[in-house]
């Protein structure tokens, strides 16, 4: 008989406590197991000890700047991050973006949307991550991405590590190059907002890592009004 697989851990930081209350609820409702955290420092202490598969970050803590702790989150742990704010602007949410995070929400939410968006970052994170489920090497113009371990190597050896959502935009590109590709697509969502701009976020990333002329790009080119091509030929092993 199969045992069932266990329950995906999600680290929730959030120091207003029915804020918390609510996500971890919601969280819990949906079969996910949880640990709350109400400062950066008690989470970051936390990580040394434990790897979660997701945290939940609110950005205004009383501790240490949000889109610091993310930072550091993607330092010590290779888990997904989901920020959960009340602060919209689009500097807080590109940064956090920039710094690694997966997906961002501004408060107040649905309960029901916050469980949507983390089921969709661990999907996204359990295609890149299993082994033998998928081609795991692939190699381009000198640069050669490990799927599975979230890493692309240049031409000098020199290895950077991807965050998810990055490595994930990266395969879609390189699964199907010389094909136009949409933003939902590349992002893996059928009902993403026209508004929402993390894939522009990612690609813009991408060519800073990839193009010697990130605005002028020849590898990563937009196709504009249809979505972007990635123009490069692709080898698998």
């Amino acid at each position: 008989m199969n045992k069932p697989l266990p329950a995906a851990m999600i680290f929730v930081v959030e120091d207003d406590t029915e804020v918390a209350k609510l996500v971890v609820g919601a969280l819990q409702e949906f079969g996910f197991a949880t640990e709350a955290f109400r400062s950066g420092g008690s989470l970051l202490r936390r990580l040394q000890q434990a790897r979660p598969d997701l945290c939940v970050v609110d950005l205004g803590l009383p501790d240490i700047d949000g889109i610091e702790l993310v930072s550091q989150i993607t330092a010590l742990s290779g888990c997904g991050v989901l920020i959960l704010t009340g602060r919209g602007h689009m500097v807080d949410r590109v940064m956090g973006l920039e710094l690694g995070a997966d997906d961002y929400m501004v408060k107040p939410f649905e309960p029901r949307e916050l469980v949507a968006r983390v089921r969709s970052i661990l999907r996204r994170r359990s295609t890149t991550a299993v082994p033998g489920k998928q081609r795991r090497h692939a190699s381009f113009q000198g640069w050669s991405l490990d799927c599975a371990a979230n890493i692309l190597r240049a031409a000098d050896g020199s290895d950077h590590l991807l965050g998810t959502a990055e490595t994930q935009v990266l395969r879609n590109f390189l699964e199907r190059p010389h094909q136009i590709l949409t933003r939902e697509q590349l992002v893996g969502q059928r009902d993403l907002s026209p508004l929402d701009r993390s894939i522009d976020v990612r690609i813009s990333r991408l060519r800073r890592r990839l193009e010697e002329d990130p605005q002028n790009p020849k590898i990563i080119k937009t196709v504009y009004g249809a979505g972007y091509m990635f123009s490069a030929a692709v080898t698998w092993s």
